[in-house]
């Protein structure tokens, strides 16, 4: 999977496209992320001891990881990321416009 936790990523699709963000959680069996402050749904919950109110809640839901690019620290713009070896013989990824670690 080419995003992981705390990468920069920007919205590609959906109703929050252009928006930048963290990633919080990868849930790489779905294919799926939670980015924080994207994809909030209303969602009712029932009146318990972690929440004395019950009623409508927002919550962040997972994103398809296909509508998500990361931005590159140094572009600051959505890049395809590769994946290089280096001298001591790790793997690290790439930006493939600027040749920069990601």
């Amino acid at each position: 999977m080419h995003i992981r936790k705390n990468d920069l990523v920007i919205v590609s699709a959906g109703k929050d496209k252009g928006k930048k963000a963290k990633v919080l959680i990868v849930y790489p069996e779905k294919s799926r992320a939670l980015v924080e402050g994207i994809n909030y749904v209303k969602k009712y919950e029932r009146k318990s001891q972690k929440n004395q109110q019950g009623g409508m809640v927002q919550k962040e839901m997972p994103i398809h990881v296909s509508n998500l690019s990361i931005v590159c620290p140094k572009c600051n713009v959505a890049v395809r990321t590769g994946v290089t070896k280096l001298a001591d013989g790790t793997k690290t990824r790439i930006c493939r416009k600027c040749q920069e670690a990601v």
